[in-house]
């Protein structure tokens, strides 16, 4: 009997679309459920979140299309959520030196203040959204996807 490759691949095939389908459940359960507490406990929004998170992972700043890349949005959307953001005392905006176009946002001290606040908020209520894993099953998972993540998925999204 010769080896047919499409039946012997078949099973493994399969098995990676059930993770997937598992994965896109999970982020897009975790997600909702996030976006649900920063309106209705913070009164923000998920992606007035991200912009605050990588802004506080740059404190001298990201010049706006450097943000906007970082977080595969455009540059309108960040650009509204930083001039709110503005608005309220939380982030400014600076020219970059011999670039008339060009602007670097990072987050005021209130901004920070703001931030850290609601990272300890994001942090439990993670921590309560998967908190049937133990540290143990954490880490094994985070490794598991650091490997899939080396089969060149994020290359190919970038």
């Amino acid at each position: 009997m010769t080896p047919h490759p499409a039946r012997d691949r078949e099973p493994a095939s399969k098995e990676r679309l059930r993770l997937w389908l598992k994965l896109l459940k999970l982020s897009s359960g975790v997600e909702t459920e996030l976006r649900r507490r920063l309106r209705d406990d913070h009164g923000t929004t998920l992606p007035r979140f991200d912009v605050m998170a990588a802004l506080s992972r740059h404190p001298d700043g990201l010049k706006m299309s450097d943000l906007s890349g970082y977080l595969k949005v455009s540059n309108g959307n960040v650009t509204g959520i930083v001039d709110r953001l503005t608005e309220e005392g939380l982030a400014l905006r600076v020219a970059v030196p011999g670039d008339r176009r060009a602007q670097i946002a990072r987050l005021t001290p209130k901004g920070h203040r703001a931030f850290a606040s609601l990272a300890e908020y994001h942090e439990g209520w993670i921590d309560d959204l998967l908190g049937r894993l133990t540290p143990g099953d954490a880490r094994s998972l985070t490794r598991l996807l650091d490997k899939a993540l080396m089969c060149g998925v994020d290359d190919d999204l970038t």
